[in-house]
């Protein structure tokens, strides 16, 4: 199972299947490399995940092209109630020139229930709930062996096992998980209930929870390479004092792998 993310839009693939997961401008540059595969041919069969219908996570749609040619059938997820009016909107004069009805391919809408397994190609997905303050849904995909989450938008509230209750599963028995860390320590304090998270939060869980291997995303979009190399070095200084003072008080700390994630980057499991 393959990742690759870009701007507020991953992209899943298995030996038989392909999911995208939100819509940011990221898409749009997914969705030229598409051209060159089925979906260029209007053949293509896509999948498309979202978490949450604000704009950073959508606004890249009008621009994905498999969109307007004949033949291609697009699937749409949601668990937020609300999907078809949204992007039936988003492709609405004045917001954009060309109507819904007149897209050239095979538009077809899926209501996902929350916690409950379904099947994509040889893929299973599974949304479990964020802590976001409009409605958000995390993934976690599973093939051949293999599981990651996509972790964002999160503020992370909910850290504890009996807290994180039915959403649990979200964040075990993971080989990858994909965590929000769009804030440093000085921005989570000063914006509490905005919906993002920062790097230690997602580390906490990962070390508790095993998580082989964990990255972050979701930087800031007006932060400057420096800001976030900043972001990552007082994450590594967490992380080396949490190691140091787990065995200072005689405990084994599990080592979870971890970075900070840059737009093109792609995993293999």
């Amino acid at each position: 199972m393959g990742f690759g993310g870009n701007t507020a839009c991953i992209e899943v693939n298995s030996k038989n299947q392909q999911i995208i997961v939100d819509g940011g401008s990221g898409i749009r540059r997914l969705g030229e490399k598409m051209l060159a595969g089925p979906c260029g041919r209007g053949k293509g069969e896509v999948h498309i995940l979202f978490t949450h219908f604000h704009w950073d996570h959508i606004i890249g749609l009008p621009f994905f092209i498999p969109f307007f040619i004949p033949g291609n059938k697009i699937h749409l997820h949601a668990v937020s109630e609300g999907l078809e009016k949204t992007i039936r909107l988003m492709f609405t004069k004045p917001n954009f020139p060309v109507p819904f009805e007149r897209l050239g391919a095979e538009i077809i809408f899926h209501s996902l229930a929350p916690r409950e397994e379904v099947e994509i190609g040889d893929i299973k997905v599974t949304p479990y709930q964020l802590d976001h303050p409009d409605p958000c849904w995390g993934y976690r995909f599973f093939n051949e062996g293999k599981a990651f989450s996509y972790c964002v938008d999160t503020e992370g509230t909910r850290v504890s096992q009996k807290d994180l209750g039915k959403d649990l599963p979200l964040y075990q028995d993971l080989d990858l998980m994909i965590f929000d860390a769009q804030y440093t320590f000085l921005e989570a304090t000063e914006k509490i209930d905005w919906g993002d998270a920062t790097a230690p939060i997602g580390l906490d869980l990962a070390m508790r929870e095993k998580v082989k291997e964990v990255w972050f995303v979701h930087h800031d979009p007006a932060a400057s390479d420096a800001k976030i190399a900043e972001a990552e070095a007082q994450t590594r200084n967490y992380f080396e004092r949490k190691v140091e003072l787990a065995k200072q008080i005689g405990e084994e700390p599990f080592i979870t792998q971890w970075g900070f994630a840059f737009e093109g980057q792609e995993f293999q499991l």
